[in-house]
């Protein structure tokens, strides 16, 4: 008899998981079969180790579908801490134009606004050399009040587009944070994500991931 009442709740806690997702214990709104919850960490075996990662895998088969972590969907549906520039370039009333104005910096600048690199499924950076980087464009931007920058995010080729684009454009805002929190304008600093569509290393290994998994700066002078 204790078999069968065995038997009995391992087909009901089945059949719950199989129609209806079962959520989470601790009450999330954040159903499991939408997001990685349910993965237990396997997002992060997508990506593997850079050192030792098969140079023939392009990431998910088909773009198979990975829903983002909890934390992304709250950070997609949270007011940010910085807001967003009143103005997009481009827009009437913006007095900038849009980000085909925009430039990678030349000469003198270059040596400010270097791109930043981030490990993998990460956009947070780590390393002094990064910080240096920010604390450079912060000071530069300080004193020339009639520049304005773009920063970029990007990815590696591994991992479906629309969880890319979505790393993409956690890269760049954590980069606009660094910079309003050192004292720059927020309304002269504007972010756009290109996921993996626009690698700076057409390779297919861990040497090209690394240089692709960046931020850039384009930026403009309004004067």
């Amino acid at each position: 008899m204790k078999q069968v009442n065995t038997l009995i709740t391992l087909l009901c806690v089945t059949a719950c998981g199989l129609l209806t997702g079962c959520r989470s214990g601790n009450g999330s709104v954040w159903d499991d079969n939408k997001t990685a919850g349910n993965y237990k960490g396997s997002i992060r075996s997508l990506w593997g180790s850079d050192e030792t990662a098969n140079e023939d895998f392009f990431g998910p088969g088909n773009e198979d579908f990975i829903g983002l972590k909890d934390e992304d969907l709250r950070t997609q549906f949270a007011d940010g801490a910085i807001p967003q520039p009143k103005h997009s370039p481009g827009d009437m009333g913006s007095g900038v134009p849009g980000i085909e104005a925009f430039s990678l910096a030349s000469g003198a600048e270059a040596a400010i606004f270097k791109n930043v690199y981030f490990n993998t499924d990460d956009h947070i950076l780590r390393g002094q050399e990064y910080t240096a980087i920010i604390e450079k464009i912060s000071s530069y931007m300080k004193s020339h009040s009639d520049l304005y920058v773009f920063v970029s995010g990007h990815c590696d080729e591994r991992g479906p587009e629309a969880y890319n684009l979505s790393l993409g454009a956690r890269r760049a805002n954590y980069i606009r944070s660094l910079l309003v929190q050192k004292g720059v304008d927020p309304e002269r600093i504007h972010t756009v994500s290109y996921g993996k569509e626009r690698p700076a290393d057409l390779g297919h290994n861990g040497q090209a991931w690394t240089k692709n998994r960046r931020s850039e700066f384009r930026i403009y002078h309004k004067s």
